[in-house]
């Protein structure tokens, strides 16, 4: 089952929170689709592993909503450098990147994407879709059951399998790296294995049986982003393949999902901020499907089964927050809906799961988080608190309706495994060595006060035994939209920061979901100027209260949070030395008038319409990083780009960065011989997809530049990062 790594990036590119996946992908509105398609990693002795096989859970289904998430060099200089020979004159950060590109890799090992049916476990192997005994899954002995490489794409990957009931067939959703098209594959599964059919473009996929006890699968069909029909087709003697459902609102999009039990197939049309959701019966899938509830602006809800009654977490009724409610399956319709259980205010629903005898609900609440058990014969409710370390949840997907199994991670500290079992009423964690960085680090929970009093939390790491932490390199990290959680899974090179006696500052502002559903209206539309101000008050407290300083001082963001960021580049620069982005939004106001755009429909809701709406014009132009550059200085800024990115267009970024130079170049004109301009580094990566996993040369360059910029002693600290990827 596993496989060893020819790439070091392997080890790299874990950075999930999403959703992880979505996820990341990591909140209940919506974010990429690659949040649940990462690889899982295992470096030898910690676990690195995000549960990719079976269902999706019911939060993962509004985190697939597909979203732009936009999470001085040239191009031409850029490449020349990656390309230099290795010699005596290299400094120390190309010594130790072209160490780290030829050791040997025996070292780091990936799991692929893998589900266990019957007795069964698929999985990938090198380049093939295998299968092996569950008993013998660690061992070398498997059944090929298709190569990957007749697909003649570029170094092809499984992110997704699906295994008829009867496992008559197997389905599993190919991609590469570098595009986010995938193709659906389906292989019989007899003596000789063969391919029956090959779909382009699938989203996501189910296997239901129907009366006659044909296997019926399922599938969504995207299109520039976009995921508006529904297929379902048969293979063998009574192959047919038709069109199921079409959504003709080009601001929603569907998903699909079956619940845990496999009674109900849902068909779930969401927007970014309302739902409708139709249950196809998994025993009569000709039948019609049975709409619950009509779609209503602003409502949003998605569905569980368990005995003939429908879980319902929605957010209907006051307060506008999730809650879970009951109704029996044969009257599916909102007046129906029964509440039975709230959370408190200020609380994030980050996942539910259903069991036999038992829902679970992960929970964020005052930045800590939660696991409330609730017994569905007695509708007891147990609420546990998590150690105060965790940051973020990796839900497991289990079968096993005795035991509930999850990881907790933070951005310094690898998965840890945990499992609450149903009949002792307890939780269990993971036994053996103790991470030494628990005892040589400190997470501490914060809050800025903004500029109307509304309180910002923060979550803060730094070494236990730093001394004047004024002096220290501060590195702040920001996303605040589309109702996402700022991304808190482990990331290496972060640790390696902390032990270099750096400190880390999430900030989690309005326009995220950390808080909750009002969290995230507060910072959209015409209130995204909120989360500027957020975050200024948030560097502002942390420099206040003794840690680091505007001259050490970092920003970094990724797609969306870029918005943010360059806002603040442009009112406060002189709140920071220096910053990183990745795929950055910059160029909101013309992005967004640009209907063309596979996205720009969908998201209107969160960034509003400049086209039709002149207050939102407006507006936009108040904080649009891009619309606000002016003659001033600036911090340097490292800027990574990809080429075909279709979420973000690479356009608006190559606008940002020109127009930004040149008004550095104007204030350098007024500012003497001895004024220090900033450098402003743009580097295009080639490739189409907009989540391309972290690679060691991405992560070592933008290192390499904070250091620099900040005028920091990097001897160490590319060594301690390939320590560190060892373990």
């Amino acid at each position: 089952m596993q496989q060893k790594s020819k790439l070091f990036l392997q080890a790299l590119k874990y950075s999930i929170p999403h959703l992880g996946k979505c996820m990341q992908k990591e909140h209940l509105n919506h974010c990429n689709f690659a949040d649940r398609y990462y690889h899982r990693i295992k470096l030898k002795k910690y676990h690195l592993t995000k549960c990719l096989q079976n269902k999706p859970s019911i939060s993962e289904l509004a985190r697939n909503i597909p979203s732009r998430n936009f999470s001085c060099k040239n191009f031409l200089s850029s490449k020349q450098e990656n390309e230099k020979p290795l010699s005596e004159n290299m400094d120390a950060f190309e010594k130790v990147r072209a160490k780290l590109e030829t050791q040997p890799q025996e070292e780091y090992e990936i799991i692929n994407a893998e589900i266990k049916h019957g007795g069964f476990v698929y999985y990938q192997e090198g380049c093939c879709l295998v299968r092996s005994k569950d008993e013998e899954a660690d061992n070398d002995n498997y059944e090929v059951l298709f190569n990957l490489e007749e697909l003649k794409l570029e170094q092809p990957f499984i992110d997704c399998i699906r295994v008829a009931p009867d496992e008559k067939y197997v389905a599993a959703k190919i991609r590469t790296e570098d595009s986010e098209a995938s193709t659906c594959i389906v292989v019989k599964l007899s003596d000789q294995p063969v391919m029956e059919a090959s779909f382009p473009n699938v989203s996501s996929f189910e296997w239901v049986k129907d009366e006659e006890d044909e296997d019926v699968l399922f599938y969504t069909f995207q299109r520039n982003l976009r995921c508006h029909d529904v297929y379902r087709a048969t293979f063998g003697d009574n192959k047919r393949n038709e069109r199921f459902y079409t959504e003709k609102d080009p601001s929603f999009f569907v998903f699909l999902y079956l619940t845990k039990d496999s009674r109900f197939l849902t068909m779930n049309i969401m927007s970014k901020t309302t739902s409708e959701v139709w249950l196809i019966d998994g025993l009569s899938p000709w039948d019609p499907p049975v709409l619950i509830q009509k779609r209503i602006h602003g409502v949003l809800y998605y569905v569980e089964h368990r005995d003939d009654e429908l879980y319902i977490l929605t957010n209907v009724g006051e307060p506008t927050e999730f809650k879970l409610m009951r109704t029996a399956a044969d009257t599916p319709a909102i007046m129906n809906w029964d509440l039975f259980f709230t959370m408190k205010r200020n609380t994030k629903v980050v996942d539910l799961d259903m069991f036999k005898d038992h829902c679970v609900l992960f929970l964020k609440h005052s930045n800590l988080l939660y696991v409330n058990v609730i017994g569905l014969a007695d509708d007891s409710v147990r609420s546990l608190k998590l150690p105060p370390w965790a940051c973020g949840f990796i839900i497991d997907t289990n079968s096993d309706p005795k035991n509930c199994p999850f990881q907790l991670c933070s951005p310094i500290r690898p998965p840890k495994y945990y499992t609450y079992k149903f009949a002792e009423g307890k939780l269990f964690e993971e036994t053996g060595h103790e991470d030494p960085i628990t005892k040589t680090s400190r997470v501490l929970r914060m809050e800025a006060k903004s500029k109307d009093g509304k309180l910002v939390p923060m979550t803060v790491f730094h070494k236990t035994d730093s001394e004047d932490l004024q002096k220290k390199p501060l590195l702040v990290q920001v996303y605040g939209a589309y109702g996402m959680d700022l991304k808190m899974n482990f990331r290496p090179e972060r640790r390696v920061l902390v032990d270099d006696g750096w400190i880390l500052a999430y900030c989690h502002v309005r326009g995220g979901g950390e808080l909750g559903l009002q969290w995230h209206a507060d910072g959209r539309l015409t209130k995204k100027l909120n989360g500027l101000a957020d975050l200024e008050a948030c560097i502002k407290t942390l420099h206040d209260q003794g840690f680091s300083q505007p001259s050490l001082t970092a920003l970094t963001a990724f797609s969306a949070g870029g918005v943010l960021v360059g806002a603040l580049c442009n009112s406060s620069p002189e709140l920071l030395r220096a910053v990183t982005l990745e795929a950055p939004f910059l160029d909101v106001l013309n992005t967004m008038m640009d209907t063309t755009l596979p996205l720009t429909l969908e998201e209107l809701e969160e960034w509003g319409n400049p086209s039709s709406d002149e207050n939102h014009k407006n507006y936009i132009k108040r904080y649009c990083p891009c619309q606000n550059i002016k003659p001033q200085h600036y911090p340097s800024i490292h800027i990574t780009a990809y080429e075909n990115d279709e979420r973000v267009p690479l356009k608006g970024i190559i606008n940002y960065t020109e127009k930004l130079k040149e008004a550095i170049a104007e204030h350098a004109k007024d500012s003497g011989e001895g004024y220090q301009v900033p450098n402003i580094i743009l580097d295009i990566q080639p490739g189409g997809n907009h989540v391309i996993e972290d690679s060691h040369k991405k992560i070592t360059a933008q290192i390499k530049f904070l250091y620099e910029e900040l005028g920091l002693d990097s001897t160490s600290v590319f060594d301690n990062l390939k320590k560190y990827l060892k373990f």
